[in-house]
Order: C-alpha cells, then structure tokens, then sequence
C-alpha cells in the first residue's frame, strides 16, 4: 500500500469536508475549494474522529499512484482552506522594482512599459519594496504555484549577470562571461 496513501487526513476544527462520491468539497477560514477526482480510489469521511481515508481496490501501478496523489492533493486542499499557502519571488537587477496599485502588481523590468498583472479570485500580492521581493499568497496550491511561475516568466534570471525575476532561495546557474571569468 502506498506510504503516502495510507496516511488519514486530519483536518482541524473550522474547516468542513463534504464527500459526494468521488466529488470533494473543503470549506475553511481562508475559502472554500472543489474537486472531483477519479472512482478508483475510495475517499471515506470519519466525521466523529475528524478524518479522511483514502483506500484502492487494485495493486495495479497507475492506481497505486493515483492513490498516493489524491491523498496528497485532499491534503494540500485541507491545508489550504485553514492556513493557505504562499511563494516568495525576488527581484535581482539595476532599476529593477516592483510596486502595488491597489490590488494590481506593477514590475518595472527594463522593458519600455511596465507589466501590470492582476490577480485572480483567492489571490494576493504583497511587495517588499526594501528587499524587492514579491509574495504570492492564496489557499489553492496549484494556483499559488502557476502564478508564481507565470509572475517569474515575464523576466526569468539569465545566467550571465543573475538579473530577473526568480524564487527566494532558488539558486541560479551562472555561465562565464566573454573574458571566461566566472563572477560571484
């Protein structure tokens, strides 16, 4: 059985989890998310000791992995309706910036006009004008995740001086210039 599958998800008090079949549904503080997932896997819901069991009928290899992911991702829902989630993007480069208007993000990139990028429904952005980062938070992960790398596209990090947009922490390759001296 899978380790990852096997796992009950125990959910905190204030969030609510409704099981029609394969259709899931998380309400919390933060918002409420939906998904439908396929009917290989069996999705049970313990209410008296708070918790979700994910069981497989079949050792076949898709459906045990299929029953790793649905549990990851019933999960990630949990988690994200009672804390949320949040990537944190820096900004490397002269006259580089980042601001807010209102609820819109502004990035001065070196391009002849600024990159407005407004933010879906569950999304916000905050900027660190000192530090120039950019925090992306909301309580869909994947959501979270693809605006990040949609945010980070605009101007990805070139290897030569290390300028653009990329994640906090993330380490960037760095190619040796004309005179093949490699600057650090």
């Amino acid at each position: 059985m899978s380790r990852i599958g096997r796992l009950p998800i125990v959910y905190p008090a204030g969030v609510e989890v409704e099981i029609n079949g394969s259709n899931v549904r998380v309400k919390g503080p933060k918002g409420a998310l939906e998904r439908t997932f396929l009917p290989v896997v069996t999705i049970k819901h313990e209410k008296a000791s708070r918790q979700v069991v994910i069981t497989r009928d079949s050792d076949e290899a898709s459906i045990k992995a299929l029953h790793g992911t649905t549990r990851a991702v019933i999960n990630n829902m949990v988690v994200g309706v009672s804390t949320g989630f949040s990537r944190t993007l820096e900004i490397d480069g002269v006259g580089y910036r980042a601001e807010m208007d209102g609820k819109k993000l502004v990035l001065y990139l070196g391009f002849s006009h600024p990159v407005v990028v407004e933010p879906p429904e569950g999304i916000a952005f905050e900027v660190d004008t000192k530090t120039r980062q950019i925090k992306i938070s909301g309580h869909d992960k994947e959501q979270v995740g693809q605006i990040s790398a949609n945010i980070r596209e605009i101007r990805p990090p070139e290897p030569y001086k290390g300028k653009g947009i990329h994640y906090l922490g993330e380490r960037i390759r760095r190619k040796a210039g004309k005179s093949g001296k490699a600057k650090k």
